[in-house]
């Protein structure tokens, strides 16, 4: 099986920098002119299945392809939810809880919210057990940066750290060979 997996493009620059979660924002123009040239980049491929994000950002990315009206949305494919921190800065957290950063897991197991544990479970039953079993070839996933690097860390068996230092830009895609359990290299459009 191969799965094609999309970041979503670019949102709003006041977004930028943010721990944005479920906050359920749109493209900046940039973004949906990204958007456009990747649905233009795929216009051709064949996908057996397609599964989106049900936030605006991921859902926008998605409208211009030619699959769109097979997509399947879903909130298991969301970003993790930051609770009440969700589109706040790393500094404005720091300054409204006084948290301090000592290390990566440190900071975002003090953060509201989703429990890291449970949207790590959350990505592994989604990539690892309900896409295998619908016996597909070929899979089309636009999602977030943050699910992205979890599947990759349980994949390529990295540390959440690790994982979350892959660049995954706006509007880029890689595959997944589940045979090979290897990534392509991050193509930018």
């Amino acid at each position: 099986m191969k799965i094609t997996l999309v970041r979503h493009a670019e949102v709003d620059e006041a977004y930028h920098g943010k721990y944005n979660g479920h906050v359920d924002i749109g493209l900046s123009e940039k973004g949906y002119a990204s958007a456009k040239m990747l649905a233009e980049h795929f216009s051709n491929s064949k996908f057996d299945k397609i599964f989106c994000s049900d936030l605006l950002r991921a859902k926008e990315t998605l409208v211009n392809f030619p699959h769109a009206k097979k997509a399947i949305y879903t909130q298991k494919l969301r970003e993790k939810s930051w609770g009440r921190h969700e589109g706040m800065s790393f500094d404005a957290i720091i300054a409204q809880d006084g948290l301090e950063y000592e290390n990566f897991l440190q900071w975002i197991n003090a953060l509201d919210g989703e429990a890291y544990e449970s949207f790590i479970l959350r990505v592994e039953e989604f990539f690892l057990d309900y896409l295998p079993s619908l016996k597909e070839e070929n899979i089309l996933v636009v999602t977030h940066a943050g699910v992205i690097r979890v599947f990759m860390s349980v994949v390529l068996n990295l540390s959440l750290e690790e994982a979350f230092n892959i660049a995954v830009p706006h509007a880029s895609y890689r595959v997944y060979d589940s045979t090979q359990k290897s990534f392509s290299e991050t193509k930018e459009i």
